[in-house]
């Protein structure tokens, strides 16, 4: 690594400490060490980040490896693993946002105008620009829907101040701006297409008091916010926190919230998947996306469940009748094999 990434590194390499908290901020310092589960900032012990040293060599300052996996580098290698960047550009940009140095541009010159609203690179701008939701108000709103342990989940994360687009439906008052539980779509190579906000009060116990608290941006179609890694059976819904109550009582399953019915109906299949469970909205556009998916598991020779909640949806399952109820219903539309594998091993 050279030049302005060299300089980047050794900047970062200087302010360890606060990049570790930003970016890993399910771990903790112990003396020299910033020690944490993973690159994705996740709960555990395998990863060491040295927060003093030289600034050459191997015992430089930023220097990390994690035990568990191999990996190593430096800071500027880690927030490329943390944010799920596929190009150094998009780690360079963000490294300069997080230091507050001026922005590079690199994929267009200084004439052309800024990314437009909405847009995929837009989309990653924001991600980029949040942080984990371990401490935040993200995490407290998760938990005001008894949704708990989400702090090692990839694509979620938090922005403090996300801009909000006022419409004729708000107050003429509101603000244009409020605290923001952010989720990445992506598509199923994991790269970043799109992102899904939903704007929070200033207590975190509940959605702003905005007319539309839940936006999404970039390109969504046949994408989704996923949970786990895909593979032969896996879980779709509509939205975010059904399929974060569903993690809750079968973590070891993949899952996708597809954000809309449109868009869950639309989902892309991995090519390993053999068997869906589609948890179903109870209402028009629900059943439409239902027997769409129907439709298009049946050509693909993938095998299809519906789940049906006890309650309004399951969010209110997890809420109301509790997560062994919730897995006891669960177990009664799973499959043996799966039942036995993701349910049973789990509850």
């Amino acid at each position: 690594m050279a030049g302005p990434a060299s300089e980047l590194s050794r900047a970062l390499a200087r302010n360890a400490e606060a990049v570790c908290r930003h970016y890993l901020g399910a771990g903790h310092r112990e003396g020299r060490y910033w020690i944490a589960g993973d690159a994705l900032g996740s709960p555990g012990r395998s990863l060491y980040v040295r927060l003093k040293g030289d600034d050459h060599g191997k015992g430089a300052a930023g220097k990390w490896t994690d035990a568990a996996t191999g990996e190593h580098g430096d800071l500027l290698d880690l927030i490329g693993l943390n944010c799920g960047h596929r190009a150094l550009a998009e780690t360079i940009e963000e490294a300069r946002t997080f230091l507050s140095l001026p922005r590079a541009l690199p994929d267009f010159g200084p004439d052309e105008p800024r990314p437009p609203a909405g847009s995929r690179k837009a989309a990653r701008r924001l991600f980029a620009a949040s942080k984990p939701v371990a401490h935040t108000l993200a995490e407290t709103f998760l938990r005001h829907r008894a949704i708990a342990g989400m702090r090692s989940e990839r694509w979620l994360r938090f922005h403090p101040r996300c801009w909000y687009r006022a419409n004729e439906d708000d107050a003429p008052d509101t603000a244009n701006a409020f605290p923001a539980l952010i989720a990445a779509v992506t598509d199923l190579d994991g790269t970043i297409t799109g992102v899904h906000r939903t704007w929070l009060n200033a207590e975190g116990n509940d959605k702003a008091p905005v007319a539309t608290p839940r936006r999404a941006m970039g390109d969504l179609l046949q994408h989704g916010v996923r949970f786990g890694t895909s593979g032969p059976v896996m879980v779709a819904g509509e939205g975010i926190e059904t399929m974060l109550s569903l993690r809750m009582a079968v973590p070891p399953l993949a899952m996708i919230a597809g954000l809309s019915a449109p868009h869950l109906a639309a989902t892309a299949f991995p090519p390993e998947l053999q068997r869906l469970y589609v948890a179903r909205d109870d209402d028009p556009a629900g059943a439409h996306a239902v027997a769409t998916l129907t439709e298009r598991t049946h050509a693909a020779g993938i095998a299809m469940i519906v789940l049906e909640p006890e309650l309004d949806d399951f969010n209110a399952d997890l809420r109301r009748i509790g997560l062994d109820r919730l897995r006891a219903h669960l177990a009664r539309q799973f499959v043996p094999e799966d039942r036995s594998r993701f349910l049973l091993s789990t509850g």
